[in-house]
């Protein structure tokens, strides 16, 4: 069975490459463009891993972070922010919000490839 990673990200262009880098790992993708329809999608099927970007409107990645882990289902879901936010306190910010990882744009794919695989065997 193909373990399910959820994107959040308002960017197109950055959904659309961490999709084809996770999706030729054999990973099934859910794409959403910011928090709020990550939220609407994570109860619709199981999803084993979140990626979010930390500026996105409407909900943004410490909305999001923060729901996830206050919701007794999804409280040990591993997170994973990607963000173009690099400077330290950003950093420490977002891992105390609740993320498991912290990676910053511009990334390289086997990066978030390696990131998800210490999540997801």
């Amino acid at each position: 069975m193909k373990k399910v990673i959820l994107i959040a990200d308002d960017s197109p262009t950055i959904r659309k490459f961490v999709t084809v880098a996770l999706s030729v790992k054999g990973f099934e993708i859910i794409a959403c463009a910011d928090g709020m329809e990550a939220m609407e999608a994570l109860p619709t099927q199981k999803i084993d891993l979140v990626i979010t970007d930390l500026n996105m409107p409407n909900v943004d990645g410490y909305e999001l972070i923060s729901s996830i882990r206050k919701n007794e289902d999804y409280r040990e879901l591993p997170i994973i922010v990607l963000s173009s936010l690099g400077n330290t306190e950003d950093i420490q910010k977002g891992l105390e919000s609740g993320a498991n990882s912290y990676l910053i744009k511009p990334f390289d794919p086997k990066r978030v490839v390696y990131e998800v695989s210490k999540y997801l065997n």
